[in-house]
């Protein structure tokens, strides 16, 4: 399931989640830097940034961040302002130096996407761009959370698109399996996104193994303190 990823963010993808929330973006970058202004200053890198919702407010404090993505449609749906701060690479394959970085944030579930092992590569990848005292936030679901309210199946309709979704967790990922028709044409299109579900504890222990450690977490956008209930983990974690 390592490739799923690669025929999935395009413009239907932008069509189905054309209203994700400004303001929840504002405040999630407002609450990291307020809790690891390290995020304020240098080189940032936003992984996986998509169209820049979230590197959009923080290049309002920090002129030096930048975003990275793997789909040549999200990046071409970034606002204008950004265009110039956007490189196109797998996360897998980052071109960039060791050791350049003060921080690095990954909004909205970015980590998982791969399997065990190249997961942990990637932590380790990470961590090794980071200077002595630089910050990572990694922004992930919470598992316990997930597991007590998944939606197993729903048909939503939007942007002349019907889409029926399925959703399972199978062994340790969570599938999400959708048919999406074409209103216009009747014609349908399969799509699938798998996201590998970590318990907190294990992706304390991976960023551990990685060299990172552990400053605080929090269990949503606003800072509150992560209960097994939060929707989702948000971690910031220091390179010593």
């Amino acid at each position: 399931m390592d490739d799923w990823f690669k025929d999935w963010f395009d413009e239907d993808y932008l069509a189905l989640y054309a209203n994700r929330d400004e303001s929840e973006a504002e405040l999630a970058v407002a609450t990291s830097l307020r809790l690891a202004p390290e995020l304020a200053t240098g080189a940032v890198l936003d992984l996986a940034c998509g169209a820049g919702r979230h590197l959009d407010w923080l290049r309002r404090t920090n002129p030096m961040a930048f975003g990275l993505d793997l789909s040549p449609s999200l990046l071409r749906a970034a606002p204008v302002r950004l265009r110039g701060h956007l490189l196109r690479g797998d996360m897998r394959h980052l071109p960039i130096k060791a050791g350049s970085l003060s921080g690095i944030c990954l909004w909205f579930t970015p980590f998982g996407y791969f399997s065990d092992s190249n997961n942990r590569a990637l932590l380790h990848r990470l961590a090794s761009l980071l200077q002595p005292g630089g910050a990572m936030l990694m922004d992930y679901l919470n598992a316990a959370y997930l597991r007590e309210n998944l939606v197993l199946e729903d048909v939503e309709e939007h942007s002349g698109m019907l889409v029926r979704s399925r959703r399972s967790l199978e062994g340790k990922r969570i599938i999400k399996r959708m048919n999406i028709e074409y209103l216009d044409s009747g014609a349908t299109r399969e799509v699938v996104e798998s996201v590998r579900v970590y318990e907190p504890q294990e992706l304390t222990s991976l960023a551990a193994e990685a060299g990172l450690k552990l400053r605080l977490v929090c269990g949503d956008y606003s800072g509150t303190v992560f209960r097994p209930d939060s929707p989702r983990w948000l971690a910031f974690f220091d390179h010593p």
